[in-house]
Order: structure tokens, then C-alpha cells, then sequence
């Protein structure tokens, strides 16, 4: 396993691989969304016992970005099944503002307008839906869409230099077609089969350019949400 050294923004991503998928390899990087997530205080778990207890601590961990690398299992497809819409439009239109207020008063390090403007370069894409159905990803840009069959291709683990990690999942077109990309690659914060809530997704042509992309990551929560539901989603979180 090779580590590779990759620079960005700070941003808000093995022991096993997919089927006939390349080598696995750690990757260090500035940071991403996950980066961002706070650490889990560790001293309460010193006085804790109880089985569902620490089951709930490892979750924070893992969603917080510490994990071991065996702890990191394949994922489907299927785990981002679903009817998804981008949350750049509720940044343009204010409806995220209240996010940025928290963020600010919580972090303490960048104003909500220094906020805003971070995630509008995170955030910023003209895919304003993304239908995954089977194995069929469909992209909805300007009220036209493109369809494509895509297989599991692998998963990379990223090292933040914030100190925590992440996995992105790989997908990878099985036929070249116009309008669509040949990879995407998933983060959702799970390293693990899990059901998606929402998700950042990198797409292009290069597999290894993507990985290095740390600045822009278009966010998906289902369509079927609202604006301010999103917005008191991310807040919570």
C-alpha cells in the first residue's frame, strides 16, 4: 500500500476490495467535508459498559472519521438508490444561511458570510438531480438527462491532515457515453454497507485527478425534502 500526498482547501471521505477492482490505496489529503466533523470525546467511554453504548460511540467514531482500515467493507450501488437533489440551490437562494449562522457561532473561526462562501464553492454544480435506479445512475442537468450503467471499481481511504479519515466508494461507466462521466466516487461519512441519508460525490474522467479534488464536492439529500428540513439536517449533524 502507497501513500500519497495530496494538497487542497479544507474542506467538508483494506483489507478488502470489490470484485476484480485495483489496489486500495491510503491517501493523505488537506481535508475534506468529514474533516470537518468533530471528534468523539473518548473519556466518557472510560466509564460506560453497556453493549448498545459503546456500539452507538463506535458509530460517532466511525462517522467522525476514525476507524481502522479493517474496518472498511465493499458497498453497492444500492446504498445510494434513490431520487436525490442538489442543496446548491437552497445556498443560493438563503435558505442555508441559518447553517452558516450556527457554523459560525459554534466553530468560532470564519464568519456565516466566510461560510456561505466556502460552501458555495463545495457545494456549486449544474447536476440539479441524480436518480439511481439499480445500477443505472441517471444525471438531471438544465431539465436534460443522461443515463449510464456503472459497476463497483474499488474504494480509496483518505487520510486528512485534521487527523481523521475517510473512504470514497468508486463506481466506474461499463459503456463509454456522451454527457457522462466515466467515474463516481461516493462519501457519505459510512465505511460500511449502509443506506445513504445524503451524500458528496465526485465525478470526471480520471479516477486519480478526482481523488485529488477536495474543493468542490456537490451534496445530495432526497428529493423528497424540503429546504429548511436540509438545512435543521445539517445542523443537527
Amino acid at each position: 500500500m502507497k501513500s500519497t500526498t495530496l494538497k487542497g482547501l479544507s474542506v467538508l471521505l483494506l483489507s478488502s476490495l470489490l470484485a476484480g477492482c485495483q489496489s486500495t490505496e491510503t491517501k493523505e489529503v488537506e481535508n475534506t467535508p468529514e474533516a470537518e466533523t468533530k471528534a468523539v470525546n473518548n473519556e466518557s467511554s472510560k466509564s460506560e459498559h453497556n453493549h448498545s453504548h459503546v456500539h452507538d460511540e463506535d458509530a460517532e467514531k466511525i462517522y467522525a472519521g476514525y476507524f481502522e482500515d479493517s474496518q472498511v467493507q465493499d458497498r453497492a450501488l444500492s446504498d445510494w438508490e434513490g431520487d436525490w437533489q442538489s442543496v446548491y440551490p437552497y445556498l443560493l437562494d438563503g435558505t442555508l444561511d441559518e447553517v452558516f449562522e450556527h457554523k459560525a457561532q459554534q466553530n468560532g473561526d470564519k464568519t456565516a458570510e466566510e461560510y456561505k462562501a466556502y460552501y458555495d464553492i463545495g457545494y456549486k454544480t449544474n447536476t440539479e438531480r441524480i436518480v439511481i435506479e439499480g445500477n443505472n445512475v441517471t444525471f438531471y442537468e438544465n431539465g436534460e438527462a443522461f443515463t449510464g450503467e456503472y459497476e463497483a471499481d474499488g474504494y480509496e481511504i483518505l487520510n486528512y491532515e485534521a487527523g481523521n479519515r475517510g473512504v470514497r466508494f468508486i463506481f466506474k461507466l461499463t459503456e463509454p457515453a456522451d454527457k457522462l462521466p466515466q467515474y463516481i466516487q461516493f462519501s457519505d461519512h459510512s465505511i460500511s454497507p449502509t443506506k445513504a441519508d445524503h451524500y458528496h460525490i465526485y465525478w470526471g474522467d480520471d479516477q486519480n485527478a478526482l481523488l485529488e479534488e477536495v474543493t468542490n464536492w456537490p451534496t445530495y439529500f432526497p428529493s423528497d425534502m424540503d429546504g429548511h428540513t436540509i438545512a435543521h439536517e445539517m445542523i443537527a449533524h
